[in-house]
Formats: C-alpha cells, structure tokens, sequence
C-alpha cells in the first residue's frame, strides 16, 4: 500500500489538487501506469468556469407585475381568438356600411330641402299673383303649377328612397343584434385564455357603440319619414285647391281637409247659429241651405263663395258632413223634366268635384236629388249634417 505524507496532502488540497480517474481497466503488474495521480497544478480555466460558476440572480417580481404580465396577456392560436377574428371583421363590414348609410341619408335630406324650397318658391309665386289679380288658365302660373307638382313628384321619389334605407338600416340592426350574441357566446367558449377575455370585452364595447349609432340612425330616418309623408299629403291637397285656383283665376286659401282640428268629438247637434238646419232631411222644403246656386246661365262662378261658406262651416263644426242635392224645376212635359233631371245630375256632379279639389274628402259627401216647383232653373243645395 501506498503511503503519502499528511504534510503533503494537506499542501496539495491547498493548492486545488485536481484529481484524475483512469479510464483505463484496473490496474494489473503488467500496467505501469497509477489509477490516481495527485498533483498541485492549478485547475484548468474552462474547468474553474463550469464548476465555480455564480448562480444567476433572479428578478426580484411584484404582485401588479404578475396581474399584467404580458406573458399572460399573450393570445394564443384558441378557437375564441378564431372566433374573435370573424366577429371583428363583420363589425368592421358593418360600420362601413353605416357610414354609407349616414352619408346617403344626408343626401336626401338635403335633396329634400332643396326641392321644398323651389315648390315653396312657385307655389309663393302663384298665390301672390292670385292674391294680387289674375285672368283664369294664366299661362304663366300653369307653368309654375306644373313646377310645383313635378317638385311633389320629386319628394314622393325621396320619400320612396328614404323608405328603402331604414329597410337596409333595421337589416344592419338585426347584423349587430347578433354579432353581440355571438360575441357574448363566445366568453364560454373551454380553451379560452385570460388575454381573448380582455379583448372580447373591448368588442363587446366596440358593438354596443355601433347599436347606439344604428338606433340614433333609425330614429332620424323615422322622423324624417313621419314629417315627409305629412307633408306631402298636405301639399297634395292644397295642390289640388291650388290647381282649381288658377282655373279659375281666383285665390283660395289652404286645402279644405287640411285643418288643425279634424279629430274634434263631433256634436251631437248643430246650433241654430248653422247655416242650413239639420233638424230636417235635405230637401227642397228646407229653407236654410248651406250654399244655394242656381245654374242659370253657361258659366256660374260658384267656387269661390262655396269655399269660403265650407270654410267657416268647419272653423265651427270640424266633422261635418255635407250633402248635396240636385234640384230640378217640375214644369215642361215629361221629355223637358228629363233633360232637366239630366242636367241638374252633372251640375251636382261637377260642384262635388269642385268640393273635392277643394279638400273636402270624398266620403263626407253626398250626393242626393229633388224637385221643386218653386224653381225656375236647375240648382244646387249643400246642406251641413
């Protein structure tokens, strides 16, 4: 056995003796080479490195930076981010075309503008020159009522474009109805990581935003509706007294049917202070028509004086009716009472025309006839009921 020194091996480890296995078999008598060799050599640096290497120091981490780290904030390829990427392109499709919708609409509102004030302008025109004086059929207010009615034509067309679109914007409502069920949806979706939950979150934002832009949409085109078809039915009306007007060459006041207080309760009687008495049927035994117009010359101008009794009629009496009776001589022989018959009928028929054209709507006419042996001509009555 080999014998060391203590003395020896105590300056050898002091000096980082480094010790050496043989790779080598055993050792045997016939191998001169030791299976330990001790020796005071420095070790190696590339060796110092690897086995006194310093720990590294880890960084110290705080309770916020483990909340928003970003490597927890990373999105992963999960079927919610998938499903987030569709949901996020058709809302972006969506705002597009609300834009376009937006953009279209103040189109027509402006267009809209623009034609009432070019009808509003010749209608203005006509009625000061009728104010003022005019001959009947005037070429020049013809013209301008042609204008007038081509600009009435103009707003029933927008009117129609304005329907289109809150047909297309309730289409975009019922797309961001469901892209908010969907995305809702979407948060129970297994798999999901902390980060699609933060971005679902600020879709959800971003869709409930685009609902209260297609709502505010809705309602501006709905009121744009409501104003437009009540307004082209007042117009269309005073049209229509308008046209009569300038046949005739006299000037009128607005449509008949557009009054403030149609939807008054009806009375249930007429006060004596009405021009015509409804206690009695309408017959030629009733003294107190309404308006009475005797037809006998070619031409009777009876609208003007007609309107304005209608007029004050239904200042005091919004719901009346009105019936009107032709009233023929009985005189002549049978073939003379026919052709009068005849005749009182088309003078009937032509003064509910005219009433018409005035406003009047139709189904507060009626239409009844009489004889008289009082009269001398063929006449018309118009009795209040």
């Amino acid at each position: 056995m080999l014998r060391i020194p203590k003395t020896f091996l105590f300056t050898t480890l002091a000096t980082l003796t480094t010790v050496t296995l043989s790779s080598m078999p055993a050792f045997s008598a016939q191998d001169n080479r030791p299976s330990l060799i001790i020796t005071n050599k420095p070790i190696p640096h590339e060796l110092r490195e690897k086995i006194y290497a310093i720990p590294s120091i880890a960084p110290d981490i705080k309770a916020e930076d483990i909340l928003m780290s970003d490597k927890l904030l990373t999105q992963g390829n999960t079927i919610a981010a998938e499903k987030m990427l569709t949901l996020r392109n058709d809302l972006e499709q969506l705002q597009v075309d609300l834009g376009e919708a937006s953009t279209f609409l103040l189109k027509l509102e402006k267009f809209g503008q623009d034609v009432s004030a070019q009808y509003y302008a010749d209608v203005g025109t006509i009625s000061t020159q009728l104010q003022s004086g005019s001959t009947p059929g005037n070429p020049r207010l013809v013209k301008k009522l042609s204008d007038s009615q081509m600009s009435l034509e103009k707003l029933s067309q927008n009117l129609a474009d304005l329907n289109s679109l809150a047909l297309e914007i309730a289409n975009q409502a019922s797309i961001s109805t469901f892209l908010l069920r969907e995305t809702r949806a979407t948060y129970k979706l297994h798999g999901s990581m902390e980060s699609d939950h933060v971005k679902l979150a600020e879709l959800e934002d971003r869709i409930n935003n685009t609902i209260v832009i297609i709502d505010r949409l809705q309602n501006n085109v709905s009121d744009d509706i409501t104003r437009t078809t009540a307004y082209l039915s007042s117009e269309q009306n005073n049209m229509r007294t308008l046209s009569l007007a300038v046949t005739n060459g006299d000037f009128y006041s607005k449509s008949l049917s557009n009054r403030p207080f149609t939807n008054v309760a009806e009375t249930s009687t007429l006060t004596q202070s009405a021009q015509s008495s409804p206690s009695h049927p309408p017959s030629v035994d009733n003294p107190r028509p309404l308006v009475k117009i005797k037809f006998d010359k070619a031409n009777v101008d009876y609208q003007q004086p007609v309107y304005t009794a209608l007029n004050a009629t239904l200042d005091q009496y919004p719901n009346a009716r009105f019936e009107l009776v032709a009233v023929q001589p009985i005189s002549g022989n049978a073939a003379f009472q026919a052709i009068e018959g005849t005749r009182a009928r088309r003078n009937a028929e032509n003064v509910l025309r005219s009433l018409v054209q005035m406003g009047l709507q139709q189904e507060r006419l009626d239409l009844s006839t009489a004889e008289s042996e009082h009269a001398i001509t063929n006449e018309v009555h118009i009795y209040v009921r």
